[in-house]
């Protein structure tokens, strides 16, 4: 072969090479998902997946979106500024769709309730209060933001004999608020999430009075799973992306169940939702339950919840329950 010849295939074989390389991270690059993330212990399932390369072993990259309330969530995903959410509060969905179908849909549902712990009140540290009615002569509270949150908490309040304005106010607050407002004295107590709580009596700024008030006061049942949040995704994203949205919620069922059996991954909280290192081993977590793995009583657990939105005038219109989640 003459030197030339030699050099013309080797120049064009190059040049192929090249070709092909430069197109290479194009076909392999990681399809990229924007996430809602609201200051919640039932958003450990991202932090897992996301720290043990779940998402990344999927092919996906993750960003994870700070949201500071939930009907800014919901905003987001109308607005297509994210593709889905950790922990979105279900009546705050439920309403979006009654109103606007078609938005998003839950692929897996927090339990919540005194022995899976994410609501709650509290007061400050040394207040005489034992019990939600002790909650009289105008005590000072705050709420969790957004309609869903400060309407449950008005309604188990009421529930038990209280009347707002006399016995008790009640203010929306961003909940990494709820301990340095406690603290300072501006509020002698409320309505708050976990770990928020946990962080209060840890750090004995607070004390807490009653858990899982939604199903003992609301459902009627101690027992009963109250599905007031879950991980959502749009419907935008899952119709135009279904192969991505598969594989998101893949990685995420991965998470779900280290959530459930790995008590090391609390962990992951310490820099998620900045928990002491010291608190992290004792933050309680919800029932976690992807849609495909709901009972009977999980569905009717959660339509009673959604028809209780209804009653409180946070949902527009009925909901079914099953239309809401999506199994992948």
């Amino acid at each position: 072969m003459q030197r030339a010849d030699f050099l013309s295939l080797a120049t064009k074989g190059l040049a192929a090479l090249a070709l092909s390389t430069a197109l290479l991270p194009l076909a392999h690059a990681a399809d990229k998902v924007r996430l809602g993330v609201f200051p919640s212990s039932a958003a450990l399932p991202f932090y897992i997946a996301q720290n043990r390369g779940y998402f990344k072993a999927a092919g996906l990259e993750v960003e994870e979106i700070p949201m500071t309330s939930h009907p800014l969530t919901v905003q987001a995903i109308v607005a297509g500024n994210i593709d889905g959410a950790a922990n979105l509060v279900t009546l705050e969905g439920a309403n979006m769709e009654s109103r606007r179908p078609n938005t998003l849909k839950y692929l897996s549902l927090n339990g919540q309730n005194s022995a899976h712990v994410i609501e709650q009140f509290v007061v400050k540290a040394g207040h005489p209060a034992k019990s939600l009615r002790d909650f009289k002569g105008g005590v000072k509270l705050f709420s969790a933001p957004g309609p869903a949150n400060i309407g449950a908490a008005r309604a188990v309040l009421k529930s038990v004999g209280l009347k707002e304005g006399s016995d008790f106010t009640i203010q929306e607050q961003p909940v990494n608020m709820h301990a340095s407002v406690l603290q300072a004295g501006t509020f002698d107590g409320g309505y708050t999430l976990e770990p928020a709580a946990t962080i209060m009596v840890g750090q004995k700024i607070g004390q807490r009075v009653e858990a899982g008030v939604i199903a003992t006061h609301l459902l009627g049942n101690k027992n009963a799973s109250a599905f007031a949040a879950g991980a959502v995704l749009a419907d935008k994203f899952v119709s135009e992306r279904p192969d991505v949205a598969r594989r998101f919620a893949e990685a995420w069922a991965r998470g779900v169940k280290e959530a459930q059996s790995d008590t090391s991954t609390r962990g992951y909280l310490i820099a998620g939702m900045k928990v002491p290192p010291e608190l992290a081993a004792t933050v309680p977590l919800p029932r976690i339950v992807m849609a495909r793995d709901l009972s009977p009583a999980d569905v009717g657990d959660f339509q009673k919840f959604l028809d209780l939105g209804v009653e409180l005038g946070v949902i527009k219109d009925k909901v079914d329950g099953k239309a809401l989640v999506k199994a992948f």
